[in-house]
């Protein structure tokens, strides 16, 4: 698509795929076939080695800032100071990861992951750590995803030959981070109450060793698109343009930003859970945060066995409503076990509107600027999520412990309040975005006739809701 509404350059002439696209329609195939070409079969088994540590050091960085402040604020704070730089540089990495090549600029990320791990490891193994030192390697860390994550969702393009197998391998990769989500914070509850957050950061260290080696493994065949060279301001603005001017690339990231300010937020408070509202200690935040991980693994696992794109538009409103639903069954329960089912829908909800918005926009965008796009994904998902680790902690920490109007007995903490609010804002947001599906299905239905992935107009014998 070298413009907004026009067709992608992704189409059936160029890449062969459409054909199979019409021909398989919306059923149901093997998620698993993705794993034919080499070089995402490498990256999949060194990243899910990788991803495991990722979400140890994440479980193990709130339990420590918490077992040292006590404070649901610092905590908000911490998450803000690690994850802001990844707002603040990801326009301009986007540019750069259209312009360098993707595989170097992941094998340079990863290695200084690695480091940041093993010197996370270090200072709290010595006793070093102390808040400054977290936010300081937080913010290292938060530069680096702003370069990694864009270039990590635009590289699988590359890795992915066949472009008809291209949502799969998207589906797969996020059923690859929530397998990380339900197997690493569980993993890091047991080895926190035994040993201490140093053996989490550590192992997270070791792991990054893995994905680099089958970084350094793969055989790129498939090149990247080259782009003209012009300045950086001006490949900026050609981004900010795309993407605010093709409507569904702007609406859906619109509502993934939103999701990730009021929603996804309550994963940094989960700490505060566990101990104050559960009364339970590490291994209550380990199952908690696997819950999260298993309503992930669901979702991710279901969109990996689509054969097509078709539908998701439709569903992202829905998963935004199950997602904030969960969100407010959860800031209402003082029980364990309705604790834990209503993080598995917002788990569910979460990964299923964020893979499927993932799988449109790489769909939908054209190859040049797919970096670019990318990076705009990146300051939805991360970059938003510091402003509302920052307010929830905030509003947290001022609402008082107040009941329900409507119910006696053990009145409702600040913090269990900001999620319940924070989940009637995603639905609100979910309302909102459903009406403008008309709208967006008029813009995206000619583009996916034709790719193939809707039959040509003539074809069909009757209107149909196809997006």
């Amino acid at each position: 698509m070298a413009s907004a509404g026009t067709p992608s350059s992704t189409s059936p002439d160029k890449n062969g795929s459409g054909a199979s696209r019409s021909r398989k329609g919306a059923g149901v195939s093997n998620p698993w076939s993705v794993l034919r070409h080499r070089n995402y079969r490498l990256f999949f088994y060194g990243q899910s080695i990788s991803v495991i540590g990722t979400w140890m050091t994440r479980v193990a960085t709130a339990w420590l800032v918490y077992r040292l402040t006590k404070s649901p604020l610092l905590l908000g704070t911490v998450t803000f100071a690690g994850q802001i730089p990844t707002f603040l540089v990801s326009p301009i990495a986007g540019v750069w990861v259209d312009r360098l090549n993707r595989h170097q600029v992941l094998i340079w990320t990863q290695a200084i992951s690695c480091v940041q791990s093993f010197l996370l490891a270090a200072f709290t193994f010595t006793g070093q750590i102390n808040i400054p030192w977290i936010i300081a390697l937080n913010i290292l860390q938060g530069v680096v995803n702003a370069f990694d994550i864009p270039a990590r969702q635009s590289f699988v393009v590359q890795m992915v030959e066949d472009k008809a197998d291209l949502g799969k391998g998207i589906a797969i990769n996020s059923s690859m981070a929530t397998t990380a989500r339900l197997i690493g914070p569980s993993i890091a509850g047991l080895l926190i109450a035994a040993t201490g957050e140093g053996w989490c950061f550590f192992l997270d260290g070791v792991s990054y060793i893995a994905v680099i080696a089958s970084l350094l493994a793969m055989r790129i065949t498939v090149p990247q698109a080259p782009i003209k060279q012009t300045s950086t301001f001006v490949a900026l603005r050609e981004g900010w343009e795309y993407v605010t001017g093709f409507l569904p690339i702007r609406t859906i990231l619109t509502l993934f930003s939103l999701n990730s300010l009021m929603g996804y937020p309550y994963v940094v408070l989960m700490p505060i859970f566990a101990v104050q509202v559960l009364h339970g200690g590490p291994h209550t935040l380990g199952f908690l945060m696997g819950g999260v991980g298993l309503g992930a693994l669901t979702a991710a696992l279901s969109l990996a066995s689509r054969e097509s794109v078709r539908g998701l538009l439709t569903n992202l409103p829905v998963w935004a409503s199950i997602f904030g639903a969960g969100l407010i069954v959860f800031g209402l329960s003082h029980t364990f076990w309705l604790s834990f089912i209503a993080v598995y829908f917002a788990g569910l909800g979460m990964m299923s509107g964020m893979a499927s918005s993932n799988t449109i926009l790489q769909t939908l965008v054209s190859e040049d600027k797919r970096g670019r796009v990318m990076s705009y994904y990146t300051m939805g998902f991360v970059g938003m999520t510091p402003f509302g680790a920052l307010l929830a902690g905030t509003v947290a920490h001022i609402i008082p412990a107040t009941p329900l109007w409507f119910a006696r007995g053990t009145p409702l903490s600040g913090t269990q309040w900001t999620i319940m609010m924070n989940g009637v804002v995603v639905i609100l947001g979910a309302v909102w975005f459903f009406t403008r599906l008309p709208a967006i299905r008029k813009v995206v239905r000619p583009i996916y006739r034709e790719m193939g992935i809707l039959p040509p107009r003539q074809e069909l014998a009757a209107p149909q809701i196809e997006s």
